[in-house]
């Protein structure tokens, strides 16, 4: 089953449209969405080497659209839905206290965030919660996706053909490598949280 999935994305990568469907899902990811864009920038970098610096682009720019939208979700449901929750526990004060502690950080949390494997919709979502600065928050958002997803497409462009064949070969074992690592990610976030 994974090696059908496998090729259905390698197949979809390699179609003229796919380039929407790359920044829909890295739009979606940077504020709700759990799958990250690597599955589909992957196999249309390795599917069409040449467009590589357009996809990690395309990937880039909707990624840091997408954590606007993680940024007003936060921004505007906080009222709502998490100062009661602050109230009702009696938390206001510690989360005074995390919310200066992180605007005083949160350029380098973004940037973490943007480029670790980490939920970036929990960085984009506090950041409107705790109302990090905008402007740091963009900047901090397009160097650090962009980082992440240049550095992919830069190492999948050089090493092409031996990339796909090592992932064919593979790719149950990455899978679950992956999967560990986000969950892993997951759990990081919330024993941090």
């Amino acid at each position: 089953m994974l090696r059908r999935l496998y090729d259905w994305v390698m197949a979809l990568a390699a179609k003229r449209h796919a380039i929407w469907a790359l920044a829909g899902v890295s739009f979606a990811e940077s504020s709700f969405f759990p799958i990250p864009p690597d599955v589909l920038l992957i196999p249309m970098v390795l599917a069409n080497r040449r467009r590589a610096w357009r996809i990690a682009g395309v990937c880039t720019l909707a990624s840091a659209l997408g954590g606007l939208l993680g940024y007003a979700i936060g921004l505007w449901l906080f009222d709502a839905v998490g100062q009661p929750l602050l109230e009702f526990y009696g938390s206001e004060e510690k989360f005074s206290q995390f919310q200066h502690y992180y605007n005083e950080w949160g350029g380098w949390i973004v940037g973490a965030g943007g480029f670790t494997p980490l939920p970036y919709k929990v960085i984009t979502i506090a950041s409107g919660v705790t109302r990090l600065d905008i402007g740091i928050f963009i900047l901090a958002s397009v160097v650090a996706r962009g980082l992440r997803f240049y550095i992919v497409a830069a190492l999948l462009w050089r090493f092409g053909e031996p990339v796909r064949e090592f992932v064919e070969r593979h790719l149950g074992k990455m899978a679950l490598l992956f999967f560990v690592i986000l969950i892993g990610a997951f759990l990081l976030v919330k024993l941090l949280l």
